[in-house]
């Protein structure tokens, strides 16, 4: 049957997290703060790589790919989100619910992958030093960063060809912040054996997959590592990887509570809150992360900002004179 003739719904009801207008006002300042931090953030960053030559390498390449992955994430979700705070109807059309849902798995998905791509790199890096640019070229950079895309595309793809297969009879109200296949899944009224499995089996491989191949990679990193007789070169090598590290832990961290969970105890409230350190906060955290661990990333900007003063200056004084 095609799906014309099972889907009545023609919009979905974002409920949000508060019908407290007063709550919602702070909600939306709080959000503006962190969607302009991400954008602000990540887009300096991908700056920075851009213009400083010295950072044209694999491993920032990729740091690139992840800073911009992380603006098209915030953007899929939070402008919607910032504009259902400040409205009284609070709706997303059924096409425009089912693109969300789809370029939000892209992105997320994506960022699952690119982040094993980065730990392989890391492992390139530290336990073939000599090999390192022999091993990651050019052209396998961009393979693997396209590969990162490419999953998160094929990935996405599977999950919204189910949901679309599914009838939406009614009730519309969605009690999330922005469109997702679990909340979906609530509201079809055919059966959804299908995409639960696929739910809990696709991030219940690939994700495991991913942390996985990290783990793996970061076995070995540690094991050069403590070959390293001198501390402060352990010290200096290790914080290579700190950032790393650190983005994937609060990554991992926050998306397993969501998705690897039976629909049997699903909970809106508890995985809204969740969705938003890892949809809204941690897209922000990131460029913050890397560039406090990364001393690279802080001695570039440092060049770039003493580049501009020292600009300024001389206008000036050619001003004066």
């Amino acid at each position: 049957m095609p799906r014309e003739n099972k889907t009545q719904v023609k919009e979905f009801i974002l409920l949000g997290m508060s019908d407290d207008s007063m709550a919602q006002i702070l909600l939306f300042l709080a959000f503006l703060v962190f969607f302009t931090m991400t954008v602000v953030g990540n887009g300096a960053i991908i700056a920075v790589i851009t213009f400083c030559p010295r950072l044209h390498n694999p491993m920032y390449f990729f740091l690139c790919n992840l800073s911009f992955l992380d603006i098209c994430y915030s953007s899929v979700t939070v402008p919607k989100m910032l504009t259902n705070l400040l409205t009284e109807r609070k709706s997303i059309s059924f096409n425009g619910c089912i693109a969300q849902m789809y370029f939000f798995h892209v992105l997320g998905s994506g960022e699952m992958f690119l982040l094993a791509v980065m730990a392989y790199d890391r492992y390139a890096a530290i336990c073939n030093p000599l090999r390192y640019t022999m091993i990651m070229s050019w052209r396998l950079t961009g393979q693997l960063a396209a590969a990162a895309w490419l999953g998160g595309f094929i990935h996405s793809t599977l999950h919204t060809a189910l949901i679309l297969r599914l009838a939406f009879c009614g009730p519309n109200h969605i009690e999330h912040f922005f469109c997702d296949a679990t909340p979906l899944l609530v509201l079809a009224c055919s059966d959804t054996s299908v995409d639960e499995v696929l739910i809990l089996t696709t991030p219940g491989v690939l994700g495991p997959s991913c942390f996985l191949l990290i783990l793996v990679s970061y076995s070995y990193i540690i094991s050069s590592i403590l070959k390293i007789h001198s501390a402060e070169g352990r010290r200096k090598t290790f914080s290579t990887c700190a950032s790393h590290v650190m983005v994937v832990s609060v990554f991992y961290g926050t998306g397993v509570f969501v998705y690897i969970q039976p629909m049997s105890v699903y909970s809106a409230a508890n995985n809204s809150f969740i969705t938003v350190f890892y949809a809204v906060i941690t897209p922000m955290l990131n460029p913050i992360i890397y560039t406090l661990r990364n001393k690279d990333v802080k001695g570039a900007i440092t060049a770039i900002l003493c580049r501009e003063h020292k600009a300024v200056g001389k206008t000036e004084i050619v001003h004066i004179f």
